[in-house]
């Protein structure tokens, strides 16, 4: 009660026929840097993207939705879902750290794959937002990509910061090989266009 209690609807969701759609969200400790936001500059990495992805999120209409974090280790936040509040409450939920200091990319990609096999739409994509180099997990990007394309699934990726934090060539590798596009995002407004034109590419 005290984490403000929601009631989940089903109802009135079988006529929906959008995509099954994954943010996969980095939560490693480089994310807590501050200064990406242009106008508040005490504003961190984390909360910047978490304020863009519930912006992006309620412009979905009739597509199921989840929502995967990574760290160290990769967990599904909130699974598949057509109640978008919902899943924007829990993302809300979720803070730097949760999933520990290091960024495990493969595994992430991994965890949002499982998550979507839940889901029964025609079109599946993952949006991968990291600012880091893959440095930790059980499954390297290669292996997880490798089972993406198998099963059509496309993964959009999205550095965060500068250049120089992440792994660009990697991220450029992981969308072209599963039929997606890779985007740069250094500040908050350029996040908020890269936002908008995967929005144009898939299309609720």
């Amino acid at each position: 009660a005290l984490a403000k209690p929601f009631v989940y609807d089903a109802t009135g969701n079988d006529h929906k026929k959008g995509r099954d759609l994954i943010l996969a969200i980095d939560a490693s400790g480089s994310m807590a840097q501050s200064g990406f936001d242009n106008i508040d500059r005490f504003k961190n990495k984390y909360e910047t993207t978490i304020d863009l992805s519930q912006a992006f999120t309620k412009k979905r209409l009739d597509d199921n939705m989840g929502v995967v974090v990574f760290g160290t280790f990769a967990y599904t936040a909130s699974p598949l879902t057509y109640d978008l509040d919902a899943l924007s409450y829990l993302l809300e939920m979720t803070n730097v750290g949760l999933a520990g200091e290091s960024t495990a990319i493969g595994d992430a990609v991994m965890q949002a794959i499982h998550t979507l096999s839940f889901g029964e739409a025609k079109n599946k994509a993952i949006i991968l937002l990291t600012d880091g180099h893959h440095n930790a997990g059980k499954t390297s990007p290669k292996e997880a990509v490798a089972k993406a394309k198998v099963l059509g699934i496309k993964i959009y990726t999205i550095g965060i910061g500068k250049k120089s934090d992440y792994d660009v060539a990697l991220l450029k590798t992981i969308a072209k090989q599963s039929g997606a596009k890779s985007y740069a995002a250094s500040s908050e407004n350029e996040l908020e266009k890269v936002f908008e034109n995967i929005a144009k590419l898939e299309p609720s």
